[in-house]
């Protein structure tokens, strides 16, 4: 499943430079603790995960249900892209130029799914709001160790 491919492709990025890099960064004090992102990231990939499966089993000629998926896909790259940009290369700046365009996506993913299936719509919202305060902890870490 996509959904499970992009959370891994995170985590390959990611646990490797957890405690060698991103432990030594200035943060906000807004910062949440580490042990958050853990269980905050399944609960919205599971919800990411059970959103498409609504729409996938639509029937595949409802009008709108390709270019939603082809949206979703879209953010969801953008998503385990983001752990390769910021955490991968070292790059804060490189991951707020994948995560704003990334939760724009997931604005239109939102949009697209909400005129196919209400559930799968509300279970994005969530990633939606997580993603917008990213941004803002992204920019601030960026800005504290540009």
């Amino acid at each position: 499943m996509p959904v499970i491919a992009a959370l891994l492709l995170g985590q390959w990025a990611t646990f490797p430079n957890l405690a060698n890099w991103y432990a030594n960064l200035a943060k906000p004090d807004f910062n949440p603790p580490n042990w958050i992102f853990g269980p905050m990231w399944t609960l919205l990939y599971a919800l990411m995960a059970y959103s498409s499966w609504r729409i996938w089993n639509l029937p595949s000629d409802q009008p709108g249900r390709s270019t939603a998926l082809v949206v979703f896909y879209a953010q969801l790259a953008l998503n385990a892209l983001w752990s390769w940009m910021f955490f991968g290369l070292n790059n804060p700046l490189a991951g707020l130029l994948d995560i704003i365009p990334q939760w724009l996506l997931i604005l239109v993913t939102i949009d697209s799914f909400r005129r196919l299936d209400a559930r799968a719509t509300y279970c994005l919202v969530p990633v939606a709001a997580w993603v917008a305060f990213a941004i803002v902890l992204n920019f601030e870490i960026w800005r504290l160790n540009g």
